[in-house]
């Protein structure tokens, strides 16, 4: 697919959202309301207004990930500059610029830096941050990279001058995919990089699961209305006719797969009508639709994860507390490869 390209200065965005987008949305949204137990991808939350409450819940005290992530950056993203080498930042699901900002201060100062590549599927987010971070760093080269992280990492660049590169996916989001998703989307990953690249991942620790549960279940429901959100984004996007306040939001720590699981439950039974897909869905009162999972993981899962990818972990940094972590991978070599699993 070729994309489309805008050039403004030092800053290139290519796009390779077009009218497949809501195509994707709807293969979604046909796939998932048609099987036994419903769900909906998570990705599909993040509109505007979804990611505006998104923006919300960082803030929220019961939400430590974010700020935690960002505390494990503030104190180790010098090292992480100087142990990979890396001259440029290829960030993928890329939102605010405040942890890149982090990282690529860093790279700065080891007089490393040369460019940013930022994808995500939010135009406007990824033209705020271009224009931010190439007026923080002068003469910052942004390369942008409009699209999905699953469907369009072929449209990543080649490392300028031949890297090497630092491949970030941050916030957790890996937990978002289930467990033979994620190694394939891991091993997607390993194919961005070269024999010098690194990639650094988020990922949110098991733990104590009311505190889990408190971050997915806020006292002030706003986690709750960025729940319900994605049934105003089928409204609109596919001319359905869910009523958002007849659905309730569930959260729950899964101990079995130690992960948390959010839901929508019927608060009655009703009908509804989506009638781009011409598809009718019936709920019953209480039944529920799985909205997300967020995987929570211990180092030893990190690191099978990564040899299940063909990746080798290289670096482990967390938070005195040990709720999150950021961990560092390069590709493995084949002793490393074929070891035990």
């Amino acid at each position: 697919m070729q994309p489309i390209v805008d050039l403004i200065e030092d800053i290139r965005i290519d796009s390779y959202l077009s009218d497949d987008a809501p195509r994707s949305l709807a293969d979604d949204v046909l796939d998932g309301l048609t099987r036994p137990f419903k769900e909906l991808a998570p990705k599909h939350f993040y509109d505007a207004r979804g990611s505006a409450l998104f923006e919300r819940i960082c803030d929220l005290d019961e939400y430590y990930p974010t700020r935690t992530e960002r505390a494990i950056l503030e104190h180790h993203a010098g090292a992480i500059a100087a142990t990979t080498g890396a001259r440029e930042l290829v960030e993928l699901g890329s939102g605010s610029p405040a942890k890149a900002s982090l990282l690529l201060a860093a790279m700065d100062e080891c007089s490393r830096l040369e460019r940013y590549v930022p994808m995500d599927v939010s135009e406007s987010a990824l033209r705020e941050s271009a224009a931010t971070l190439s007026k923080r760093f002068p003469g910052l080269r942004v390369h942008g990279v409009l699209g999905d992280f699953e469907r369009h990492l072929d449209g990543v660049p080649a490392p300028l001058n031949g890297g090497p590169r630092l491949v970030a996916f941050l916030g957790g989001t890996i937990g978002n995919f289930p467990p033979g998703t994620r190694r394939r989307f891991l091993r997607s990953l390993a194919d961005l990089l070269g024999p010098a690249d690194h990639l650094l991942l988020g990922t949110d620790l098991v733990k104590d699961p009311r505190v889990l549960e408190a971050a997915y279940d806020d006292s002030q429901g706003i986690t709750a209305e960025f729940n319900r959100n994605v049934l105003h984004v089928l409204n609109r996007e596919l001319n359905a006719d869910f009523e958002p306040a007849n659905f309730e939001h569930v959260a729950f720590f899964d101990r079995r797969h130690e992960w948390i699981e959010i839901r929508l439950r019927a608060r009655e039974a009703c009908h509804v009508r989506i009638s781009d897909l011409d598809l009718d869905v019936s709920f019953a009162a209480g039944e529920e639709m799985r909205t997300e999972i967020s995987a929570k993981f211990t180092r030893d899962r990190v690191q099978r994860d990564y040899r299940a990818a063909g990746l080798r972990l290289s670096g482990w940094y967390t938070d005195p507390d040990e709720q999150f972590a950021l961990s560092l991978a390069s590709r493995a070599t084949p002793a490393h490869a074929n070891g035990p699993r």
